[in-house]
């Protein structure tokens, strides 16, 4: 399926940080190589009036979902940090959302759409069809496409614009949010 946005579409790109990408602190594989389709579906969503909305992993030190905290990741995007920032060359236009999660204390936030308010304010706002990229693939682009289906906006994977942590993962993921509704979009 080829995307034609409209003001009823939300372009939705989940943690394209630094930390997520080579020589961070939670790198995926290939997760730079993302960027430039990124940048691609930025393009096409601004010249449809789409909403453009990024995501953005944002823990405070005492994260429980660090290692040291006892959780199962290493420290990774911390709120202000150079590992929280955008990737370099992803050129998000002005007037972009921002989305932050993984704020609270007592439990991770895998989805952008997790106590953010993101479902009422995009249905606020008209928006109908939701096109996501981002990552990782098999861990928070999976807990947001699940939440934007289970919301009720038809959902898009965009799958030039996301890599897991692993193929396994992926795959799985894949598998998962097609049976949940979600359609994959390759171009």
């Amino acid at each position: 399926m080829t995307a034609t946005f409209t003001p009823k579409d939300a372009l939705l790109l989940v943690d394209l940080q630094n930390d997520f990408c080579s020589g961070g602190a939670l790198p995926v594989p290939d997760g730079d190589h993302v960027v430039p389709a990124a940048n691609r579906w930025i393009s096409r969503a601004v010249q449809g009036d789409a909403t453009i909305v990024a995501s953005a992993d944002w823990h405070p030190a005492q994260h429980p979902s660090f290692v040291p905290n006892g959780g199962p990741w290493p420290v990774h995007c911390l709120a202000g940090s150079r590992g929280a920032a955008f990737h370099p060359t992803l050129r998000l236009p002005p007037g972009f959302v921002l989305v932050t999660k993984g704020t609270r204390l007592d439990r991770d936030q895998y989805s952008a759409f997790d106590e953010t308010g993101l479902a009422d304010w995009l249905g606020g706002r008209g928006v109908r069809r939701v096109w996501i990229g981002g990552l990782a693939e098999d861990i928070c682009v999976r807990a947001t496409a699940l939440a934007s289906a289970a919301a009720g906006f038809e959902t898009h994977l965009l799958t030039e614009c996301t890599r897991g942590l692993s193929p396994e993962g992926s795959a799985a993921t894949r598998m998962e949010i097609l049976d949940a509704g979600v359609f994959l979009t390759e171009v």
